[in-house]
């Protein structure tokens, strides 16, 4: 449930930050395609929509996306997706092959550069 709940909220995240934030959309120009983060026996899985610079995500599998990142499942994708040294955690998960990687895997790599700009803003002190 964590896990369904967190790709929901990257969503809505992304889907923000492709509105707002001007950097962001930069990364998105060019782009359309649908990626997907799901567990590797489907049960949970959410894809996002990339399209004129903005992101939208729907649950379920989607046919054929441009890559999809398969977690063992859902406690290790939640686990992964929360690691303070992310690239760490995904770079183990994919040597051990806890996490699977279908599709580009360039676009993998744009996808994990997408998230620096999702870390929240300091607050001033």
């Amino acid at each position: 449930m964590k896990f369904r709940f967190l790709l929901w909220a990257l969503g809505l995240l992304m889907a923000r930050a492709s509105r707002k934030k001007p950097a962001f959309q930069q990364q998105l120009a060019d782009k359309a395609l649908v990626f997907q983060l799901q567990t590797l026996d489907g049960k949970v899985a959410r894809h996002f929509i990339v399209k004129d610079q903005r992101i939208s995500s729907q649950s379920g599998v989607y046919p054929e996306p441009a890559f999809a990142i398969a977690f063992k499942d859902a406690a290790y994708g939640f686990a992964t997706l929360q690691a303070k040294n992310k690239q760490l955690a995904f770079m183990t998960g994919i040597q051990d092959k806890s996490i699977q990687i279908k599709g580009n895997p360039a676009l993998v790599m744009w996808f994990q550069g997408l998230m620096k700009y999702l870390k929240p803003r300091k607050k001033k002190a």
